[in-house]
């Protein structure tokens, strides 16, 4: 196997394990709750949301260190705090002492991603980035989709912990060739990253969650949920303001003057927001209407990860020869398609055959197009010293728009134990809605080219970026 697709597959099982990890509790959550029952939904949902936020919240800023001291050396601390994060969680004696240790456990995620995907670049020439980008993006997708299917087979066996402890098991020999094949890329002057500006971010996102998730508990007109949202209006626009005006700033805004990264973010932003959604909705529809077990249920979810393993290397070779827009927009439109036949047949009764696999096929063919189209097009034209923290951005958005969707569910479907079919087809109405967006932002991709680093139009930007 040539050396630049041993470096892929190393970078590439990295980054399923630290995006496994966003969905793999998702089939978890019913075994949560027999072991902390006297939490709610609300407050258990922040074991995925400590992690999106953290995880969103971190990236750049890992990404801009890892740039200055070594991305071979972030990708090894990353993965060593991430396993070590992990086993703390499995060992949780508390649903709080969890929600902690999944915040560190995104901590070392967000050290690992874009110090892998730095790592990968160097290695494939321009003509073959599209198709390195789509599948090491594709792994975190098909990652993330194959987490409640992994998770069913391990919670039906050793219950919740060996969700968590199973990240020993995957990151620990992906780094034996890792320090083989790994070469160690810094630049020695480039500027701290903002900490401040971080933190707002991850405050500001944090505070808008709270108060979508408290609101049906505390009520909308509760002084905590007015709190929470004035606080998400002061924050948000304060981390804006900051990345405008910090020398090294946890999104680089002038990136977004790039017509191709500003797209394919916003397309990312939305997708995620139905994406994110629709895995634990289906996880708690599974298990709560048609009342499957949780192995059981995995097993129904699985057709949906392997749709997606299988569309996301076509979505990149049809990326690298007609470009991104031929891919994202039908992605788009298929997975909306899924997700509305997700509200139209599915029922009371169990009917997995003619109503549920369909729509679950659907969806997965349309998670691996989407991801592939729209992560390759927000760095194809970015320079060359750009790609990490442009990949970093993509990826931060993206758990935004987890955050927000998760969130948002929770307040469609209120309790799982209660919420009837309608609220269900009300939540996929929604996500199909989002996929319909996500295919429209597509369109308005245009023919993205990819750029040799020392084209001038790459150098002016870089420059222009430099003195912002």
């Amino acid at each position: 196997m040539a050396r630049r697709w041993q470096v892929l597959l190393v970078t590439s099982v990295a980054v399923f394990m630290g995006f496994l990890d966003v969905t793999i509790v998702n089939i978890a959550f019913p075994d949560l709750q027999q072991s902390f029952p006297d939490e709610s939904i609300a407050h258990l949902s922040w074991v995925l949301n400590a992690y999106s936020i953290v995880f969103a919240a971190a990236l750049v800023p890992a990404g801009r260190l890892a740039d200055r001291f070594g991305r071979r050396r972030f990708f090894f601390l990353g993965t060593l705090t991430f396993l070590a994060a992990s086993v703390v969680c499995g060992a949780a004696a508390s649903a709080d002492m969890l929600i902690v240790a999944r915040a560190v456990q995104a901590l070392g995620a967000a050290m690992l991603v874009p110090s892998s995907l730095g790592l990968l670049f160097p290695e494939f020439p321009l003509e073959r980035r599209a198709t390195a980008t789509a599948l090491w993006g594709a792994s975190g997708a098909v990652a993330a989709a194959t987490g409640p299917s992994l998770g069913g087979v391990l919670v039906d066996w050793q219950g919740w912990r060996a969700v968590f402890f199973v990240n020993l098991f995957i990151g620990l020999p992906a780094l034996i060739p890792a320090r083989r094949l790994l070469r160690e890329t810094r630049e020695p002057h480039a500027p701290l990253p903002d900490a401040l500006g971080a933190l707002l971010l991850a405050l500001g996102v944090g505070s808008l969650a709270l108060g979508i998730v408290q609101g049906p508990d505390w009520g909308w007109s509760s002084a905590g949920v007015i709190g929470a949202f004035i606080a998400a209006a002061v924050l948000l626009p304060a981390f804006l303001w900051r990345s405008a005006h910090h020398p090294a700033p946890v999104v680089e805004l002038a990136l977004f003057r790039v017509r191709s990264f500003a797209v394919a973010n916003t397309g990312s932003f939305v997708f995620a927001l139905a994406f994110f959604a629709l895995l634990l909705c289906n996880v708690l529809f599974l298990t709560g209407v048609w009342h499957y077990s949780v192995l059981r249920a995995g097993f129904g979810l699985t057709p949906g990860p392997l749709m997606a393993a299988l569309f996301a290397p076509i979505g990149g070779s049809l990326a690298d020869r007609f470009g991104q827009r031929v891919v994202a927009v039908p992605g788009g439109l298929l997975f909306g398609s899924g997700a509305l036949l997700f509200a139209l047949r599915a029922g009371v009764h169990p009917a997995y055959v003619s109503d549920f696999l369909p729509a679950t096929i659907l969806t997965g063919a349309g998670v691996g197009l989407t991801f592939a189209g729209f992560g390759s097009a927000a760095v194809a034209e970015l320079p060359r010293n750009r790609y990490a923290t442009g990949g970093a951005i993509n990826n931060c958005v993206r758990q935004v728009g987890a955050v927000l969707g998760v969130s948002t569910l929770i307040v469609v479907l209120g309790s799982p134990t209660s919420a009837d079919l309608n609220d269900f087809h009300r939540a996929w109405t929604l996500m199909a809605v989002s996929g319909a967006i996500a295919a429209g932002v597509g369109l308005a991709l245009g023919r993205v080219r990819a750029r040799h680093a020392d084209e001038q139009i790459a150098v002016g930007l870089a420059a222009e970026m430099e003195s912002s």
